[in-house]
């Protein structure tokens, strides 16, 4: 409680769900052991294999920005320690998070499971190219930074839903939201961020 509201409410997001699932998910459990005690500050830390669980303040404007009301199916990319999916399951219908390193998708799967999320399926795979199978997708969270615009996602999203991707710019990473329209995109700057790369994306 005192990590959301030091470091979530303090720094301006209000979403309810977001800080009520944030409250209720132990971040400490998506750690190592010996970083426990450290689970609850504002910062990232790594969980392995060059990826870190991004920082509590990260998590809850990514969760806030897809807009979630209740009910949805949610597409997302990079499962990571399977912190963000947990506290996106709070309030989504099903949650398919696609990982493509396999250790990392394990790890993450045992956590939940212990945890008892039912509503999560955890997909070791590169998710560049997303699910088609289980598209489209009300919103979709990318957890990794994109070159370019993902397009094989973002066509797997619903009219009116939410993509939240970092994209590369010239200036560095930055953090975006965008809403699908009829044949239209609105996008929204929400600010720099700091993210591993999206395979697919970046020249080897």
């Amino acid at each position: 409680m005192n990590m959301v509201r030091d470091f979530v409410l303090a720094r301006g997001i209000r979403e309810p769900w977001v800080l009520r699932a944030m409250e209720k998910v132990p971040r400490h459990l998506f750690v190592d052991e010996a970083l426990r005690q450290r689970a609850y500050g504002d910062y990232a830390l790594p969980i392995g294999v060059g990826q870190t669980i991004s920082q509590p303040y990260t998590i809850a404007v990514t969760s806030w920005a897809l807009g979630l009301k209740g009910g949805e199916r949610v597409l997302e990319v990079g499962t990571g320690s399977g912190y963000q999916t947990a506290v996106l399951a709070e309030i989504a219908e099903q949650v398919f998070s696609m990982e493509r390193v396999s250790s990392i998708a394990l790890r993450a799967r045992r956590t939940l499971d212990q945890l008892g999320y039912l509503n999560i399926s955890i997909r070791t795979m590169d998710g560049f190219f997303g699910l088609k199978e289980e598209a489209p997708f009300d919103a979709i969270l990318i957890s990794a930074a994109a070159a370019s615009f993902p397009m094989p996602l973002m066509e797997q999203l619903k009219p009116g839903g939410r993509i939240v991707l970092p994209l590369e710019e010239k200036a560095g990473q930055q953090l975006l939201q965008l809403e699908k329209g009829t044949g239209t995109w609105k996008k929204r700057v929400l600010g720099p961020c700091r993210f591993v790369p999206l395979r697919g994306t970046h020249p080897d």
